[in-house]
């Protein structure tokens, strides 16, 4: 799951893109409203996290924009602990949900979750045929056994459960899941299928990821 950080404290934003990655969640991290909506502009994106008062673009502004694009993407507001006009503001404008700052990591955490939960999702497990993805404790399973995934195994196999047997390009991998990471290339994104082949065919899955030559990957039903 990838989300979008706007915030202009530098160090709050170091502090608060470790949490998430920490998390399992892939972060991009901008510094004013304008540079969120150039990057949301990539369609990329699961969350923001925008704060109020920024330079060049306040996060109020941002939204109101965003919005007027036809953007449903949940945004989760960071306001200052006694601006109630700013949450009141926020939330007429589009916000989905505000956060005061400062605040408990837990609760930052809890609100992401509200914010990207969706109904398949609502009890925190994926199920395709035999195989399930816990969204908790990214832990694959089947009956033959279970496998508990790192960050980018966890993303991508959200990714293939969550899209069933639509083709999902290398590319695409490469921006929900890299993009920000300068030292990854293409190559990264075949390494990682490897892994999680070998995981599904350890799981005796009825499902393994089947290549669709010059356009990308997909879950392949087996039976």
């Amino acid at each position: 799951m990838r989300i979008l950080l706007v915030e202009d404290d530098r160090s709050l934003s170091r502090a608060v893109s470790t949490i998430l990655q920490k998390n399992n969640y892939s972060v991009d991290c901008v510094e004013n409203g304008q540079m969120a909506l150039d990057y949301l502009e990539k369609d990329i994106y699961d969350a923001v996290i925008m704060d109020i008062m920024m330079p060049v673009m306040d996060g109020i502004t941002a939204l109101k924009n965003l919005r007027k694009r036809g953007s449903n993407i949940p945004v989760l507001m960071l306001t200052a602990k006694t601006e109630i006009d700013d949450k009141v503001e926020g939330l007429d404008n589009g916000a989905n949900d505000y956060l005061t700052k400062p605040f408990d990591t837990r609760e930052l955490l809890a609100r992401i979750r509200v914010l990207t939960r969706s109904e398949k999702q609502q009890d925190n497990v994926i199920t395709l045929g035999n195989i399930s993805l816990n969204t908790t404790t990214c832990e694959l399973s089947s009956p033959s056994g279970s496998f508990l995934l790192t960050n980018k195994e966890y993303q991508m196999m959200l990714m293939f459960m969550n899209n069933k047997t639509q083709v999902i390009s290398a590319e695409h991998f490469m921006e929900k899941i890299w993009d920000s990471e300068s030292d990854s290339d293409i190559s990264t994104v075949w390494t990682y299928i490897s892994y999680l082949r070998r995981k599904l065919e350890a799981l005796k899955s009825d499902y393994s990821i089947a290549t669709r030559r010059n356009m990308g990957y997909y879950l392949k039903n087996n039976n």
